[in-house]
């Protein structure tokens, strides 16, 4: 049923209430209904119907109905992508992620992705916010400014050092102008590139097309940073090479030009005390090629899709503050956020009514972030979509060969439904018994994984 550590240090209101849920009839399906969920959190709960007949004969090939489950609902992924929200949909999340990124790395049959993206101009970037005021941290072997060499885990880390001089507005102002400062790059990169090949943008657009993957990390100080897999196709995208002026060089020199251009700016203009501010990645630029095998020295493609992934699953929370809207401004207070975070919150809800077209104060949880987390070019890869419906699609195989339609032909089955939504999440104790649940199927998952990187082959998500 569960571990003794699952039983450790509950509260006895929650050791009783899992002790109720295991002597409940038909606890075996729930766990089964959870285990298909892998662990959730907070699993949505349906009631409902389904019926398959075959469209000829009208024969009922199968019934299923939510009142044999236990307690008359069908409990299905919530499907979160926050890892602070539910771990095990963030896991899905990430691995959905990972195969996104690494097919327009690598190439993918199954979505039609070539492998000869490998033999394209591709880069790994990451941009970076201005400087907003002196932080604490860790520069090399040197102490930090305040004259203390601070632990990795310091929470002090990504702080100011002086938050009465610290421009908290500037900070969530260029949070939420973030994504429109990655659309002005990206129209400026091509401008750069099409400079750099001696031709129009006109005539770029008929001999190449960026494509790209990018994903937002929160750094400590609270500022929003984007890393990002750029890549040079032909016109057509993936299935289509470049011209042969494409380049690794002539793509970094583009993207360093275009970073620090002035139209790939976005400027905000006064509003009350508040100035008018003009906003630009900062100096920290990181470029780097990514090859299809390492030398150990560049990034491989595996590498770039494992770290891409890893980020698309967090948000704001990893500096401290809270991962829903916050009702009003003293919630912070009373939930503990640090200060830092808590500032930045503040300033989020003072800036709001100078802004109001900027939503601030709904976005105040983000620090002011309001674009997406992850998000590509059209032609980069396949879609988050197509890969989940990639596994829907084998799940519902699975299912026919366990009704033992397998062999029935689908065009000639017919399937009615009817769904209603009945509530979400769990009890105390089915909480308790749910993260067990969740925690071995991660354990399952890293051993096979690390039985699989043993093999003499590249590894898999």
């Amino acid at each position: 049923m569960t571990d003794t550590a699952t039983l450790t240090g509950l509260a006895p209101d929650t050791l009783a209430d899992l002790l109720r849920v295991a002597a409940t009839p038909g606890f075996d399906r729930w766990q089964d209904q959870i285990k298909r969920t892998g662990g959730c959190a907070d699993p949505i709960h349906l009631t409902g119907w389904t019926l398959t007949k075959d469209k000829t004969s009208g024969e009922t090939l199968h019934r299923y109905s939510t009142e044999t489950e236990p307690g008359g609902r069908l409990r299905i992924a919530c499907g979160n992508r926050r890892a602070s929200r539910c771990p095990s949909c963030a896991w899905t999340y990430a691995g959905d992620t990972y195969h996104l990124i690494r097919a327009g790395l690598a190439g993918d049959d199954r979505h039609a992705i070539p492998a000869t993206v490998r033999e394209r101009p591709r880069v790994f970037a990451t941009f970076t916010a201005p400087s907003f005021g002196p932080v604490h941290n860790r520069p090399g072997n040197r102490p930090c400014r305040c004259g203390i060499r601070h632990a990795e885990d310091d929470p002090v880390l990504g702080t100011a050092l002086d938050p009465s001089t610290y421009d908290y507005a500037g900070a969530v102002l260029f949070n939420n102008h973030a994504g429109e400062l990655w659309h002005r790059f990206v129209k400026r990169l091509r401008r750069e590139i099409a400079a750099r090949a001696g031709i129009t943008q006109r005539e770029l657009a008929d001999t190449a097309r960026v494509s790209y993957g990018k994903v937002a990390e929160f750094q400590k100080r609270g500022a929003v940073h984007f890393h990002a897999v750029i890549r040079l196709d032909g016109p057509d995208g993936p299935d289509d090479p470049p011209a042969s002026w494409a380049t690794v060089d002539l793509l970094t020199d583009a993207i360093r030009a275009a970073a620090v251009h002035r139209y790939a700016s976005v400027t905000v203009p006064a509003a009350g005390d508040e100035p008018a501010r003009t906003f630009q990645w900062g100096t920290q630029l990181d470029i780097r090629p990514v090859k299809a095998f390492g030398d150990g020295s560049d990034l491989t493609e595996q590498a770039v899709a494992s770290y891409v992934a890893k980020y698309a699953t967090k948000a704001a929370e990893n500096t401290g503050t809270l991962d829903r809207p916050i009702g009003n401004r003293e919630a912070p207070v009373l939930l503990g956020v640090p200060d830092h975070a808590r500032r930045l919150i503040d300033a989020c809800f003072d800036l709001e009514p100078l802004y109001p077209e900027r939503r601030l104060r709904a976005w105040a949880h983000m620090l002011g972030f309001r674009g997406h987390f992850s998000s590509k070019s059209r032609r980069y890869s396949t879609t988050l979509g197509a890969l989940r419906q990639t596994r829907a699609d084998y799940r519902a195989g699975q299912e026919r060969q366990t009704l033992g339609l397998d062999d029935t032909e689908p065009d000639t089955v017919l399937v009615l439904a009817s769904w209603q939504y009945a509530g979400h999440g769990h009890t105390p104790g089915e909480s308790a018994l749910a993260a067990s649940i969740a925690r071995d199927l991660q354990l399952n998952r890293e051993t096979a994984r690390d039985a699989l990187a043993s093999l003499p082959v590249e590894g898999e998500w």
